[in-house]
């Protein structure tokens, strides 16, 4: 029993170590600075970084499934998962050399360092998502799932907390909480922000540890020694069943869907702030830590219930309350609340987007630890790392839909709060394709609960 407790919480802390990826480098400390500050100027940086993400993701997209066959027919996933560690933290690392105002050269070493980190973490979570049905039986998978995004979530928002505080110096060269960067960092180099990079890559290196001391592999049947061939042929014939499988296909296309609509709200969450409301760094990194922190809380709070009563209400759920969010940001700027109009200078409408905010983390959290519980009753349990392949491409084959349907609405409508509605609608068709997932997935598929190992 303590031995299959120390293999669960290794799991969980692989969460916690890959998360700082996202919070710090994707979305409030790293992005925001190469745009602003690496970059010739915020449009060409914008425009840069946005070909980087499509071309990582289209690598991950490609290849998630392909190699997650490889993984299922060759018995072996710890030893993938360590050359993907091995990327993260060599790209997270690289960042350090981001220096302000950078030239062409540096900045292209630092787009395709940051795309190798990105792509070893994808393709790590694919081969560590797809060890959940062995950790407990199928009743406890939500539980399991929801905790162990809830611990990632609390180690994001401590991981912010630091950066904020000890680490990335404001305008004025000191940090959220008034003091010069730690370790004698220059402020004019920006070199507390660039820490980043080294902070995210020792913060996986040191959390990483108990995945792989404790997460040992079940047995596995020997399997057959030409494992490139035999997987390619396993997920072509996978693909070609795909359309007989309605539940797991209707729920690929539906999670492909409602998961760009909720990447477009992280996407676009901090530039609505500082566009529409005038949001300062500080401002949008206190609106990180709420939704982080009830992010964390709604992650656990959704694994109970999932547990409970099964992902797919819990999916619904979220995704109804995603929409609601949407709908309250589009009514909401400085001049309104809700469509209605509000005193000037009010701080109602700061106030509606920190709790939109919250609603944001714990909506969706949940949604993404369910939607991983979802995918293991859906897809072929003797197959499950390619299921987890296809999973991840169906999260990148359509990742282009809401920034672009955001862009083109905000193009139309010249008004930035409008051009967040194209979501509205993204949300609404993942939740219609719901209606044909089965909630236990296909009944061939619904093999016998997993035992612990």
């Amino acid at each position: 029993m303590i031995e299959h407790r120390k293999r669960i919480w290794g799991w969980w802390l692989f969460d916690w170590a890959n998360q700082p990826y996202n919070i710090l480098l994707l979305t409030f400390i790293f992005a925001p600075y190469f745009t602003s500050s690496v970059a010739p100027d915020p449009v060409s940086g914008q425009a840069m970084w946005g070909w980087m993400l499509a071309i990582s993701g289209l690598i991950t997209a490609v290849f998630a499934p392909i190699l997650g066959a490889i993984a299922d027919n060759s018995g072996r996933k710890r030893i993938w998962i360590l050359f993907w560690s091995a990327l993260y933290i060599m790209g997270a690392w690289s960042l350090w050399y981001a220096v302000p105002s950078a030239d062409p050269a540096t900045i292209l070493f630092i787009l395709v360092a940051f795309a190798i980190g990105m792509v070893g973490l994808e393709y790590g979570i694919v081969f560590t998502n797809s060890v959940l049905p062995s950790l407990g039986k199928r009743m406890d998978w939500g539980k399991i799932s929801g905790t162990g995004w809830a611990i990632g979530y609390i180690g994001g928002l401590i991981s912010l907390f630091i950066m904020l505080a000890l680490l990335a110096e404001g305008e004025d060269g000191v940090t959220l909480i008034g003091i010069a960067p730690v370790f004698g960092l220059d402020p004019e180099m920006r070199e507390g922000t660039r820490a980043v990079g080294p902070f995210t890559a020792l913060w996986y290196l040191i959390f990483v540890i108990p995945f792989f001391l404790w997460v040992k592999e079940p047995p596995t049947p020997q399997r057959a020694p030409d494992a490139l061939r035999r997987g390619l042929r396993e997920l072509k014939a996978t693909l070609l069943a795909l359309p007989q499988t309605r539940s797991l296909f209707a729920y690929l296309g539906s999670s492909m869907i409602y998961r760009d609509a909720l990447n477009g709200i992280y996407a676009f969450g901090g530039i609505y702030a500082a566009g529409v409301l005038g949001w300062s760094l500080i401002q949008i990194g206190v609106f990180g830590i709420i939704a982080a922190a009830v992010g964390a809380v709604g992650c656990w709070l959704g694994g109970q219930l999932d547990s409970r009563f099964g992902p797919k209400p819990v999916i619904v759920f979220c995704i109804l309350l995603l929409l609601a969010v949407c709908v309250v940001i589009v009514g909401t700027d400085r001049t309104m609340v809700l469509f209605q109009p509000v005193a000037e200078g009010s701080d109602l409408p700061d106030t509606v987007f920190y709790i939109c905010g919250a609603m944001i983390g714990a909506g969706g959290g949940a949604l993404q630890a369910a939607s991983r519980t979802m995918l293991v009753r859906q897809a072929n349990p003797e197959r499950i790392t390619e299921g987890f392949g296809l999973y991840a491409l169906s999260g990148k084959v359509l990742s282009f839909v809401a920034p672009g349907l955001i862009a083109l609405a905000t193009t139309i409508t010249g008004s930035q709060r409008l051009g967040v509605t194209p979501l509205i609608l993204l949300f609404a068709i993942g939740l219609i394709l719901l209606l044909w997932v089965k909630s236990e997935g296909e009944p061939e598929f619904q093999c016998a609960s997993s035992s612990p190992p």
